[in-house]
Formats: structure tokens, C-alpha cells, sequence
């Protein structure tokens, strides 16, 4: 099979999160055991860290592999999902994973997974494991798809373990209560292995204590501890709790005997697009007019997008906007500023919701605009609308934003 092959078989004949939703959620860890037992155990030859949460955990990944780079490790990086190319979700120092490898490991295997009806996050999360096994990382940052406790990449036993914060999001595999999520995300909380939370808040922090005594895991709140400040390139004000996090992760690496200095995690920190190439986190895309996008869509994550927005300086704002079909849209739409156009669209994927009715939606809630046909149709006509001196953001969606990028 060609590179495209491969991906076409990929995404069309196997589940996947997503893209469909609720029919590719998988409920147990059995088919990535057989999966990992079928591969000998890739995972166990190089060391992890393991990043959960609601919001930020791809920044935070990201973040933390561009010091470990800093500091002169082979560095293994798992995130998903991908904005342009299935490969961004395979990386090591910056450098996303060969087509070769992807179509070579799906032929090798191919009747394994068909036989065993192997989810698409399950045969991803064993490419990058056998990926990172074979280049021998020295370190490998493993970014949660979705929960923590039932997803496929929680098989590793990792250096530190990593939280960033919980928020109502998934609610439909992951409960509709904060505690229940905890309880979800905190599954990554490994015996004898420190987890480091970077969000302390009233609802879930009985949860995480529980789980770290019960593991006899020591614990760390983030935001509760002392911490020099530093800057990134990653620009987002939400990206100062993310910093914090980060830096009392690699604290727990120092003490385990990574040689990591502090010129390391400045530089690091400052580096995080170049080392990593990572994309869609309050990402200017142009000038005149000012174009940003952000891949921020659950309400926790547009509120802090939305507090961005706010302490930017324009004429007129422009807002190209499209959701998936699942999303509850009442859980975000007061953040969403009414002194606005907005330019609705539907994401090129089976989940997306029709772009007519996401605008009836807005529209009920006094937020006007027109429903366009396709993503690029109702970013140009924004472009066209916009003067110099305007604003446009591009959100709502992880694919929204992938189309535009």
C-alpha cells in the first residue's frame, strides 16, 4: 500500500473518536494488551511521561519535550488528535515519524488488528511504541486521548504522571460531574510514581489525594508552589498555568536524575514551536488584518481564548466559527462575544454540525452572521469583509482550525 493507502484504510474501515464520536469509544484496556503483548512489550524499553487533562495537556506535552530537547535527550513525542498529517502525532525532536514506518507497521500487522478489530487510537498508540522503541528515545512525552484511567497509551509506567486541570468536557464517556472526571483523568496516577496537578480546585482535589495515597503516590499542585516565572513562545495568557505545570514536572525529572539546568527549561520554554512544531495554539497567521486561530473548544478552554481576544486592539471583529455535532453548544455560547460578525461553517468530517444550523443556534442567542459551505468559503469571506485594521479568529473546533492552517 501506498503512504495514502495506508491512511484511507486508516481512517475509513477503523473507528476513530475523532471523527465519529461515542461508536469509537472504547471502554476497556484489552485490545491495547493484546496489542502490546503482539508487539513484545515496545513501551518498556525507553522511559515516559504521562500528560492528562482537559485543557492544555497538548501544550503542556509539548512544552516539556522541547526542554527534555534543550537539555540533549532523544525525545519521543505521542499527541493527538493531528491538524494536517496523521504523522504530527508521532514525533521525535521535532521530526514527525516517516511515511514509510506508518505504511510499513499498518502491512506488517495489518491482519493482527482486523482479527482483533483494533480501534484506530489502539494501532496509533502501538506505531508510536514501536516507533520510539526502535529509534531509541531516550525519553518519551505520551499525550492522553481521551480520559486517562481506560485510554490506550495508560499501559506505561511512567517517570512522573501529569494533570493539568479538569473541566466538563467528554462528559458523555467521562461523566458529567468534575469529581467523576477526576476520577477518570486520575487513572494515569501510577504506584510509587509522583503525579503533578496543575489546576487545585474544590471539586476534584479529594479525588487526586485519594488516588495518590491509594498509590502511594506523591503528589504536587502546581499553582500552590513557589515558582520562577517564565516566558514562552507559546503566547496564550492560558499558557502561564501550563509553564507552572511544566516546570514542576521537570523538577520531579531532576530529582530522579535528569540532567536538566534551568538555561535548559528557559530555552526550552522559548522554543516550543521550533523544537516541536507545534501548530493552532493562538497562532498568528497574518497581519493586517490581525488573523488568529486557536484550537480551544470545550468552555474552559474558549474562556481563556475569549479573555485573549479581549485584550486585543481592533476596529471590528470577525469570527469564523463550526463545531462537531456533539458538542453542547449551550455550555459555550454566553463566552462568545455578540459585538461580532460571524461566519459559520461545518468542519470537513463526518461529525461536523451544518453550518445553517449552528448559525439558527447563534442567532437565537442574538450572535449574527451567515452559514458558508466549506471552512475556506467562510475564512475568504471574512478576509474580503475584514479592513486592515480588524480582527478575525478562527475557532470552535481542532478542525476547523486544521482547515485553515
Amino acid at each position: 500500500m501506498t503512504y495514502q493507502d495506508t491512511l484511507d484504510w486508516m481512517f475509513s474501515q477503523l473507528p476513530m473518536y475523532q471523527r465519529q464520536g461515542q461508536s469509537a469509544f472504547r471502554k476497556d484496556l484489552s485490545n491495547t494488551i493484546k496489542l502490546i503483548e503482539h508487539l513484545k512489550h515496545p513501551h518498556k524499553n525507553f522511559k515516559t511521561i504521562h500528560v492528562a487533562g482537559t485543557n492544555g495537556k497538548g501544550s503542556t506535552s509539548h512544552m516539556l519535550a522541547s526542554i527534555l530537547q534543550e537539555a540533549g535527550y532523544k525525545v519521543g513525542l505521542y499527541t493527538s488528535p493531528h491538524l494536517k498529517d496523521f504523522r504530527e502525532r508521532i514525533k521525535i525532536n521535532g521530526q514527525v515519524v516517516s511515511e514509510q514506518f506508518v505504511t510499513g507497521f499498518i502491512e506488517q500487522h495489518k491482519s493482527f488488528f482486523e482479527a482483533n478489530s483494533l480501534s484506530f487510537f489502539e494501532m496509533t498508540v502501538g506505531m508510536a511504541f514501536e516507533y520510539f522503541a526502535k529509534e531509541q528515545v531516550d525519553i518519551a512525552v505520551i499525550e492522553v486521548g481521551l480520559g486517562g484511567r481506560l485510554d490506550s497509551t495508560n499501559v506505561i509506567t511512567p517517570e512522573v504522571s501529569v494533570i493539568t486541570n479538569i473541566g466538563l468536557d467528554h462528559t458523555q464517556f467521562l461523566g458529567t460531574t468534575l469529581e467523576a472526571i477526576a476520577f477518570e483523568k486520575g487513572g494515569v496516577i501510577k504506584p510509587n510514581v509522583p503525579v503533578v496537578i496543575g489546576e487545585t480546585q474544590e471539586e476534584t482535589t479529594p479525588v487526586f489525594v485519594k488516588l495518590a495515597e491509594t498509590n502511594n503516590s506523591k503528589i504536587i499542585f502546581a499553582d500552590q508552589e513557589a515558582t520562577e516565572t517564565y516566558i514562552s513562545d507559546l503566547t496564550g495568557i492560558y499558557q502561564a498555568k501550563n509553564i507552572v505545570t511544566v516546570v514542576h514536572a521537570v523538577k520531579e525529572l531532576q530529582q530522579k536524575g535528569f540532567n536538566i539546568t534551568d538555561q535548559n527549561i528557559k530555552e526550552g520554554l522559548l522554543q516550543v514551536v521550533k523544537n516541536t512544531g507545534l501548530m493552532g495554539r493562538w497562532q498568528t497567521l497574518q497581519t493586517n488584518p490581525k488573523v488568529v486561530c486557536d484550537t480551544g473548544h470545550n468552555r474552559d478552554g474558549l474562556n481563556y481564548v475569549m479573555k485573549q481576544l479581549s485584550n486585543e486592539t481592533f476596529d471590528a471583529l470577525h469570527i469564523v466559527f463550526g463545531v462537531v455535532n456533539d458538542k453542547d453548544i449551550s455550555s459555550i455560547i454566553d463566552l462568545l462575544p455578540q459585538k461580532a460578525t460571524y461566519y459559520f461553517c461545518k468542519p470537513e468530517i463526518p461529525r461536523g454540525l451544518d453550518a445553517n444550523e449552528l448559525k439558527n443556534i447563534f442567532s437565537a442567542h442574538n450572535l449574527k452572521g451567515e452559514a458558508y459551505n466549506s471552512v475556506n468559503e467562510a475564512y475568504k469571506s471574512a478576509l474580503g469583509a475584514a479592513f486592515s485594521t480588524d480582527f478575525i479568529f478562527i475557532g470552535g473546533s481542532t478542525f476547523v482550525v486544521a482547515e485553515i492552517i
